[in-house]
């Protein structure tokens, strides 16, 4: 902020973990309706729930096999990735930043991928498809699930190392078993119900990143307070060229994909992008966010400062 004003790089995350489609297009887009939601006193878990609605809607669109319709469907699910990014800038803008805002934030994406494919196996079927078509469907839906969990932890992580716990949202499922275990089922039934079902994802990060978690152990234990600059520096250095890969698996190139598939109607190519363009990149992330973690690991061994 400038002179107490609100300027627009001020609600970003970070110029690392940013896409250049989202720069330029959805960031300026969800700071606008950022601006005018603060100034009708709007906070972010009521945009994230709206877009929700909005994505889901369009997911429904999906399903008629009409030019125009699958046209105000595209339309619907470009507003619904402008209002979850400005809830982001909302609660960066109002500093009302919340681990709900988190996790609606993650299940937005969810349920409108969750109504895209069913939508989308359902019209194959119309087409003419057997039930067989689900099976491609439903596994590249769990392949999206899997692919945007592992690449929203990664930006976290790097948001970590570049400006601490204030400008991260990373959480790990030992701390969040602790805080479990002092909510009870009949007086906080559905704040432990959310809180479970967030410590089971982060799990699921946790367990296809071995490495990262050995690195995290020891940054833990000899850096409780804040990292030594040179560790910041030389993390940022490494990590930040991997950042393209965190965003290719998520909305944008598969949006434009599905957007492409929608317009000239051959929406199985959209599960085989998933499955086999979108999955190789996932694992060539991890394969490479892994090798910089095993990197700084022994190097953290073999260093007393």
């Amino acid at each position: 902020m400038e002179n107490g004003k609100v300027t627009f790089e001020s609600t970003l995350k970070s110029s690392d973990t940013e896409e250049i489609i989202d720069i330029y297009f959805y960031r300026p887009i969800g700071f606008r309706i950022a601006l005018f939601c603060r100034y009708l006193g709007i906070t972010p878990n009521p945009v994230t729930i709206a877009s929700i609605f909005i994505g889901v809607a369009a997911g429904i669109l999906f399903y008629y096999e009409n030019f125009t319709l699958s046209v105000i469907g595209i339309g619907l699910l470009i507003f619904a990735n402008s209002l979850d990014s400005a809830d982001g800038q909302l609660a960066r803008m109002t500093n009302n930043k919340s681990r709900l805002g988190r996790i609606l934030d993650g299940l937005a994406g969810s349920f409108w991928f969750i109504t895209i494919h069913i939508a989308l196996c359902l019209r194959l079927q119309n087409q003419g498809w057997n039930a067989a078509i689900w099976i491609p469907g439903v596994l590249s839906g769990l392949s999206h699930m899997i692919q945007s969990q592992q690449a929203d932890y990664y930006r976290n992580i790097h948001l970590f190392f570049i400006k601490g716990k204030g400008g991260s949202e990373q959480d790990n499922s030992e701390d969040l078993n602790k805080e479990l275990s002092k909510l009870s089922w009949s007086k906080n039934f559905w704040q432990k119900l959310m809180l479970s079902f967030y410590r089971n994802y982060t799990r699921q990060q946790e367990l296809l990143s071995p490495q990262l978690q050995k690195l995290m152990r020891v940054i833990k234990s000899r850096f409780p307070d804040a990292l030594p600059n040179w560790l910041v520096a030389e993390f940022r250095e490494k990590n930040k060229p991997l950042m393209k890969y965190t965003n290719i698996v998520q909305f944008n190139t598969r949006a434009i994909f599905l957007f492409f598939c929608l317009i000239i109607n051959k929406l199985y190519w959209y599960f085989l992008f998933d499955l086999f363009v979108l999955n190789s990149i996932m694992l060539y992330m991890i394969y490479k966010q892994e090798n910089v973690s095993k990197y700084f690991y022994h190097k953290l061994q073999n260093t007393n400062s």
